[in-house]
């Protein structure tokens, strides 16, 4: 599924313009093979925020298993990497030095891993917390260059080859990583060791990386629903093989690891706060692919409706819309709150 897709910022700059339509390509190709692969969550040019740290990842894959990062480079010419994994281009017939687009997406890896593991406890269920977390996920890096660009894969060291793929090869590399279904029969393998994310904690996931996107264009994002209601159907299982437990258990998080939630004075409505700044009075209702969530007007962060169970703390919940009033819906206690707007 592409839950975001790339959007293309005017420029004319050749530069810019070659890169965007790399990443275009490489758009298109991950939209080709996994546009209705509901295990495949595709997030396209997503930029994300951490300590006073910004990355911004061209192509972002999320399978049940783990994810992949993919940086897309626009090569013209040929492209040759030394045991020293230092990379060289030429261009126009010379040969030129260029940044390593492994070391830059294996930055984004860094902070990204960083970012999802301080607000675990927001993000995952109670009992996968406990169990798992996001360790024992399989984090894989590819960089994509453009299909006529000439690759020197004689000398090229290969920890650098087998992450280096020709956008056309992308889908193949990236189902040979994930290993998700059988081969033979084309299903999801339930005989997996490998921890996975069940259906509800990719949709989680989904949905704080949604919330949490800083990027300046977000066609996919901030285009509203067509409903009224916010459509709730749920991704399929994903043949996890941990079992699942009672989440009533409340998760004690920090202040700064999950939106903030106060009580109003009315116990039937609560109050979000923005996850960045704490604002409450600057905040403006949206819908997004994957829910509702506020766009914060002192610090244009972006903090995500669905929150935590205010009566019983569980992480099951769901929001609905009806004209202009939203309300928070819990899946364990049934109970039904209004969200303050």
């Amino acid at each position: 599924m592409i839950l975001k897709d790339k959007v293309i910022s005017p420029t004319t700059s050749p530069t810019l313009k070659a890169g965007q339509k790399q990443e275009q390509d490489v758009a298109f190709f991950l939209r080709r093979h996994f546009k209705d692969d509901k295990n495949i969550l595709v997030f396209n040019d997503i930029k994300i925020t951490h300590n006073e740290e910004t990355a911004q990842i061209d192509h972002l894959v999320l399978y049940p298993y783990g994810f992949v990062l993919i940086e897309s480079k626009s090569i013209t010419g040929e492209v040759s990497v030394n045991k020293q994994e230092e990379w060289s281009r030429s261009y126009n017939n010379q040969w030129r030095g260029m940044l390593s687009p492994i070391k830059q997406v294996e930055l984004q890896q860094k902070l990204l891993r960083e970012l999802l593991y301080e607000r675990r406890a927001e993000i995952l269920d109670t009992f996968l917390l406990m169990q798992q977390g996001f360790g024992g996920r399989c984090w894989d890096n590819i960089c994509a260059v453009s299909s006529n660009a000439i690759i020197n894969r004689e000398q090229m060291p290969e920890s650098i080859s087998s992450k280096l793929v020709k956008s056309e090869f992308l889908a193949d590399k990236l189902k040979a990583i994930m290993k998700i279904r059988n081969p033979v029969l084309n299903m999801v393998n339930i005989l997996d060791s490998r921890p996975a994310f069940n259906a509800q904690e990719m949709k989680s996931i989904a949905d704080f990386l949604l919330a949490n996107d800083q990027s300046e264009l977000k066609a996919k994002v901030d285009k509203p629903l067509e409903n009224e209601e916010m459509i709730t159907e749920p991704l399929p299982d994903y043949q996890s093989n941990k079992p699942q437990a009672d989440t009533k258990a409340q998760v004690e998080t920090s202040e700064n690891t999950a939106p903030s939630v106060a009580q109003t004075a009315s116990p039937q409505v609560i109050q979000i706060h923005c996850s960045k700044c704490n604002e409450e009075n600057q905040l403006t209702a949206k819908a997004g692919k994957f829910g509702y969530y506020f766009k914060c007007g002192a610090c244009a962060a972006n903090t995500s409706m669905k929150v935590p169970c205010p009566s019983c703390q569980n992480k099951k919940t769901k929001v609905s819309k009806k004209k202009e009033s939203y309300k928070l819906i819990c899946e364990a206690c049934d109970t039904t709150t209004e969200i303050a707007t």
